[in-house]
């Protein structure tokens, strides 16, 4: 039997667009494709992540980077299971979003403060199909009522801005600016939020400067939380560690005996000297539906 030309061309399109540069997206294809949600207006970009999922961005304002990815792969990694997942923070919904991504039965609460972020976290999540299990809530998380005193989470992610309002020059993107200084809490506020809202057994994901593991260990011990396992990030082989990876949980859903030590790994390398991407962060990376 001999297939016209037409005919394979049409049926082997779909499979065509499921490559990208020889990887095969992992997935079910974003409702936005298919039904051409992708309206984007004048300053935004319309960006990949996980799989077939996409993100609207600001061209000069604040956008998902290397931190996001990790923090998102740190936390769907070592979470025993999640039903229920808190982004605080959750900036223009990247790491919300490729955690649910990542997994599908999982319902999503994003808390965000600033207005602009929250609209273009609203389009991503229709454009991805997410409407019915992401929730973007736009306030402050530290403020009663924004996540109800009753409610819980097995998973809980966070990205704190690394420095104070008293470090460094503001002079930036206003939503840049609040995405890097301490504007509207610190990784303690994180601590404390996250602490309240564990259900049984969840865990805190976060992602914070290597050199400031201090403030880390001081913001879990203040609220009962155990660091359980970190991981240092190194952005170039060679060099020392900037970030630092951290997972933990409640203290008091812990042994007694487990409680006082923390598994430090070794550092995730992201490139090489060479300046190639590192074969561990090609695995991270597929592991997340990203492309190696």
């Amino acid at each position: 039997m001999i297939r016209s030309t037409r005919n394979m061309k049409q049926s082997d399109a779909p499979n065509e667009r499921r490559f990208f540069k020889g990887w095969a997206k992992p997935g079910p294809v974003a409702p936005g494709v298919l039904a051409d949600l992708a309206r984007i207006e004048e300053g935004e970009t319309l960006d990949a992540i996980s799989g077939d999922f996409r993100i609207f961005q600001l061209k000069k304002g604040h956008r998902f980077s290397t931190d996001d990815l990790l923090t998102a792969w740190y936390g769907v990694c070592w979470g025993s299971r999640a039903e229920r997942i808190l982004d605080l923070g959750s900036g223009i919904g990247s790491v919300g979003m490729i955690a649910a991504w990542r997994l599908p039965g999982a319902r999503v609460v994003a808390v965000e403060a600033q207005e602009e972020s929250v609209r273009l976290a609203v389009k991503s999540a229709r454009y991805n199909g997410l409407d019915t299990r992401f929730e973007i809530r736009h306030g402050d998380f530290r403020d009663p009522g924004i996540v109800r005193e009753e409610e819980r989470f097995d998973l809980v992610f966070g990205s704190p801005p690394y420095f104070p309002l008293s470090a460094g020059v503001h002079g930036d993107h206003p939503q840049k600016v609040a995405c890097r200084f301490e504007a509207r809490g610190t990784v303690a506020d994180y601590c404390e939020v996250a602490a309240r809202h564990l259900n049984w057994g969840g865990l805190f994901a976060c992602v914070f400067p290597n050199e400031q593991r201090a403030r880390v260990e001081s913001a879990a011990l203040q609220v009962g939380l155990v660091i359980i396992r970190s991981r240092p990030v190194v952005l170039k082989e060679g060099e020392p560690p900037l970030l630092g990876l951290f997972a933990m949980m409640r203290s008091d859903h812990l042994p007694g005996w487990f409680r006082s030590q923390t598994w430090v790994e070794p550092p995730l390398i992201i490139r090489t000297k060479e300046r190639s991407v590192h074969p561990e962060y090609m695995a991270v990376k597929l592991s997340i539906g990203f492309p190696p």
